[in-house]
């Protein structure tokens, strides 16, 4: 925990740096892709050390390996990410339209990262006499480290040679200031002036934070609570892949008949809710609810699952498209075209809520006296049910507050149709002004 809050200090410098630097970037090879270009490699490498710590460290030892790599591994993410989402921002102009384009970066993303979900229980961990849980098993961790790199490499290649025929039509940078400690805190002090910035900034990270919690708690939760082997989990995995292209299908449908503001609310609530129902029928030992011994435990779990992950990644890509939108309000008050500093929030957001989860997760382990390396079937009633009502209903309670921010949201279609016509208008008498001169 103290590991991921040193980092995440490092993290609140680095985000907007990043997204500074990505805004004032200069080349015929524009703003965006230059950088994205150059982190790939560094990132993979990172990863790898990260995974792979030498032999015999000490508490200490293992505590600044752990610590070091980790602001690294953060850092060239930002690299890459910020740049990424910014360039999202300028390729869709249309308020559905970028709702759609999200949808594809969560189509893509969301494969890729469940069928190594699927791959890490079934083929890197899996169940043995030695080892149960598999994750119990050390040597896992490097393959996972070396096949996590080779999948970045391959992914950020697609995305950076997939968009770079974009590069002409994309916006040049503006006259601007220079990057500088100054400007960069007047940067983050003008979007933090937006009302609707605000509200989904601090609401997005009190909600993700409960999936923070969750990444936590779901092995604990899987193998002790639920009293799924390793390779069972995997099927979680399975249902996530499976829900990637029906979030693909409904994040266009909702977020036109609803509006992206209650997309996001149907969306983050059903992401809470859905898991939380079962949770709490194990916890009120509900007569009617089957044991642990019953094949219907998955099958339900996995439904619930299924549909969380599924109105979940609509919450996602709605956030992602809703930045998009504030950017364009941001630049018809400033004046300024700030995507680089306006996504930096959102990944700074992502990486607090997902570290404050992990620490939070962590402490309550603690807190409940889970045993360490806990061989499934030797954990007491009292400590499963402590770590059911924490991971459970305990946590989505927290979540609750951030999702109540979204009401607050005041954006839709018609307010940003005013606001695209305002800088159209504003840029044609930029043009004639230029034309005349």
């Amino acid at each position: 925990g103290l590991a991921l809050g040193i980092a995440l200090a490092f993290d609140a410098i680095s985000d907007p740096v990043v997204g500074g630097i990505s805004d004032r970037v200069k080349g015929k090879f524009g703003r965006r892709h230059p950088m994205m270009a150059l982190s790939a490699l560094p990132l993979a490498g990172l990863i790898i050390l990260l995974f792979s710590p030498p032999d015999g460290l000490s508490q200490t030892g293992s505590f600044v390996w752990l610590t070091v790599f980790t602001i690294l591994v953060r850092t060239a993410i930002t690299f890459f990410n910020v740049p990424h989402l910014a360039l999202g921002a300028e390729m869709a102009k249309d308020y559905h339209q970028r709702s759609t384009l999200f949808a594809y970066n969560m189509l893509i993303g969301g494969f890729g990262a469940m069928a190594l979900y699927v791959a890490v229980f079934w083929l890197i961990f899996p169940t043995t006499e030695q080892f149960n849980p598999g994750l119990l098993n050390e040597a896992g961790y490097q393959v996972f480290g070396w096949c996590a790199a080779i999948i970045i490499v391959a992914a950020m290649s697609i995305s950076v040679f997939g968009t770079a025929p974009e590069i002409p039509y994309l916006r040049s940078p503006e006259a601007t200031n220079q990057l500088s400690i100054r400007h960069l805190i007047a940067d983050m002090r003008e979007v933090f002036r937006e009302w609707d910035f605000r509200v989904i900034f601090v609401g997005f990270v009190l909600w993700f934070m409960f999936d923070g919690i969750q990444m936590v708690g779901l092995p604990f939760m899987g193998l002790h609570f639920w009293g799924f082997k390793t390779e069972e989990l995997a099927y979680s995995g399975i249902a996530s892949f499976l829900a990637v292209p029906v979030a693909f299908i409904l994040i266009p449908i909702l977020t036109k008949k609803f509006d992206k503001k209650h997309a996001l609310i149907i969306g983050s609530l059903s992401f809470v809710i859905l898991p939380n129902l079962l949770i709490g029928f194990r916890l009120l030992d509900v007569s009617w609810y089957p044991n642990n011994d019953s094949p219907w435990v998955l099958i339900n779990y996995l439904i619930a699952h299924f549909l969380a992950m599924s109105l979940g990644a609509v919450c996602a890509a709605t956030y992602s498209s809703i930045y998009a939108d504030i950017a364009d309000v941001h630049e018809l008050r400033t004046h300024r075209r700030r995507e680089g500093a306006i996504y930096s929030t959102q990944t700074f957001a992502t990486k607090a809520a997902g570290a404050l989860g992990l620490i939070l997760g962590g402490f309550a382990l603690d807190m409940i006296n889970f045993p360490p390396n806990a061989v499934q079937g030797s954990v007491s009633d009292d400590v499963i049910w402590n770590l059911g009502l924490f991971f459970g209903p305990g946590m989505g309670i927290l979540s609750a507050f951030g999702i109540g921010l979204f009401f607050l949201y005041r954006m839709n279609k018609t307010r940003h149709a005013e606001v695209l016509a305002q800088l159209k208008s504003r840029h044609e008498r930029k043009k004639a002004r230029v034309s005349v001169e």
